[in-house]
């Protein structure tokens, strides 16, 4: 449940692999958004952002393979790199996949742009 210590420290481990998986494949703009405070239906929000239907596909099987590794698997899986977006539902982490162009329009840090960022970069830690 979104909001436990425990559960808050490995959706935040999940957030981060996300993100270091998408940018480990050259995704732009890779953004954590720390929803909790502000939502009860999950932890983060991993935002980034593919130049072409090929590389949101890449970015997307990426970050499932990574997230693998640590254990989870997303519950859902909507949309696809035709349309510009795909979003994995991993609970108390939800990953957006946009192309340029889409996440221009739907702009989900500014609808929460009251959701503290999180570090993610290799210097950053994890939990």
């Amino acid at each position: 449940m979104p909001g436990s210590d425990v559960t808050h420290a490995e959706s935040r481990e999940i957030a981060v692999t996300a993100a270091r998986a998408a940018a480990a494949k050259q995704a732009t703009d890779v953004t954590i958004l720390d929803v909790h405070g502000l939502i009860v239906i999950t932890d983060y929000f991993v935002i980034c952002s593919g130049q072409t239907d090929r590389q949101i596909k890449t970015l997307v099987e990426e970050v499932e393979r990574a997230v693998r590794d640590i254990g989870e698997k997303p519950i859902r899986r909507e949309g696809d790199a035709d349309s510009g977006w795909v979003l994995l539902d991993y609970i108390d982490v939800v990953v957006h996949v946009f192309g340029t162009e889409e996440r221009e329009y739907y702009d989900l840090e500014r609808l929460w742009r009251d959701a503290p960022r999180l570090g993610w970069e290799d210097g950053a830690q994890a939990v």
